[in-house]
């Protein structure tokens, strides 16, 4: 294979990578504006429906402890069609609106199969060798494309007779995503896909060895325990803000039917975020600016939690979006200088598979205290959360990986 369609095959399978993250935003942007009417066909409370989260929690868990077994006994090819497949039979189950136990079990297929296409990802583009900053940006867009996207079509169907006929747009969506993945990667491992475009993993002596043993030096590592943590609750604040501000307005500043809406700013600007700042995270240093992003991000959610303006809250949410926006790509590509390269693969995969379970278990915990103090524990919540992150995010190293 020549040089140019080795670029070609490269930009293939980066292409395809980028619809699997759109359809990952996709997804977590639907749960948003469906609460409210989820509420009320199934008549249940906040801490009830805060079950679907704990369900696409169990999915994330399960797919992230996997993930390493899973792509070393069955190769990246099959292991991203079988997530996309689970994906695919979460939305058949969720379309006809089922009784409320089986709409669960949607969400956990749901979790399982978005949790390993995250960390394939991830993980792949993260193998790239040249602009891997700007092409996990980007590929992190894609995913606030989708969240920005699904909203405004589920805010429609949450306002009509067949609400749940949302499920069936995603669906077909999903359908796509299995043909194109099994297209481009032909069901083969993650190192046979990067020969054919002209890359190899950085090995070293022992890199070879079994699943067994990565996961065993993946767990002496400080720092990837740090990365983890930071990413978990980083999603989770993410998904917490842009999955219960409907129902934040909608209770406690008289938004009415289009408050969906809001959560498409939201996700919107944290596509934005992460392409339009590129050149001051350049500017000022991926480790420091996070810093910048989390404190100015603080400060814009203390205002939307004191002034009680319908209009200046929508327009803060999306301003806090796109500063969280260029986190997640930070620390994706921080990740390469700090973690060692043999262990790349199965340290980003995990880290972005327990990342996403932050999206299921924080919204849950939202879920639960709102049932007992209400919706105002939203904002003090994401404060703390924030506040957290900022905390973790100082203790990771800025120094670069030691080769042992």
């Amino acid at each position: 294979m020549t040089s140019q369609e080795m670029r070609w095959q490269a930009n293939v399978m980066y292409a395809s990578m980028l619809y699997t993250m759109l359809l990952s935003g996709w997804n977590d942007g639907t749960t948003g504006p469906l609460l409210p009417r989820i509420q009320a066909v199934y008549h249940v409370s906040f801490t009830i429906v805060s079950l679907i989260f704990v369900l696409n929690f169990l999915g994330f868990v399960v797919a992230a402890a996997l993930n390493v077994y899973l792509t070393d006994r069955f190769g990246l090819g099959k292991v991203v069609v079988l997530a996309a497949a689970s994906q695919v039979f979460g939305y058949v189950l969720a379309a006809p609106a089922p009784p409320f136990p089986v709409f669960l079990l949607s969400y956990l297929l749901n979790g399982f199969g978005i949790s390993l296409q995250l960390s394939a990802s991830n993980s792949f583009v993260a193998s790239y060798k040249d602009g891997v900053s700007t092409r996990l940006a980007v590929l992190h867009a894609c995913y606030g494309l989708g969240a920005l996207a699904s909203p405004l079509v589920a805010t429609q169907f949450a306002q009509m007779r067949f609400w749940s006929f949302h499920y069936l747009v995603s669906l077909g969506l999903a359908l796509i995503n299995v043909v194109q993945l099994a297209a481009v990667f032909k069901f083969r491992p993650h190192d046979a896909c990067l020969r054919e475009i002209g890359l190899a993993l950085e090995e070293r002596e022992g890199a070879n060895e079994g699943s067994e043993n990565k996961y065993r030096q993946m767990v002496r590592l400080r720092t990837f325990h740090l990365m983890s943590l930071f990413i978990l609750v980083y999603v989770g604040t993410e998904v917490t803000l842009g999955g219960w501000i409907v129902t934040y307005v909608i209770n406690l500043r008289g938004g009415g039917p289009s408050s969906g809406y809001i959560s498409s700013g939201f996700f919107g600007g944290l596509m934005v975020g992460r392409l339009a700042l590129l050149w001051v995270n350049k500017l000022v240093g991926e480790k420091r600016v996070i810093f910048l992003y989390g404190i100015l991000a603080i400060g814009l959610e203390v205002v939307i939690w004191l002034v009680p303006s319908l209009i200046g809250g929508a327009v803060a949410v999306a301003f806090v979006g796109m500063l969280l926006g260029p986190m997640y790509p930070l620390v994706m590509n921080h990740a390469r200088h700090v973690l060692p390269p043999w262990l790349l693969t199965g340290c980003i995969g995990w880290i972005a598979g327990f990342g996403q379970a932050g999206s299921a278990f924080l919204p849950f915990v939202t879920g639960a205290l709102a049932s007992k103090v209400g919706i105002e524990v939203l904002q003090p919540l994401v404060v703390s959360m924030m506040g957290l992150m900022v905390g973790v995010w100082a203790l990771v190293p800025n120094t670069p990986r030691r080769h042992e």
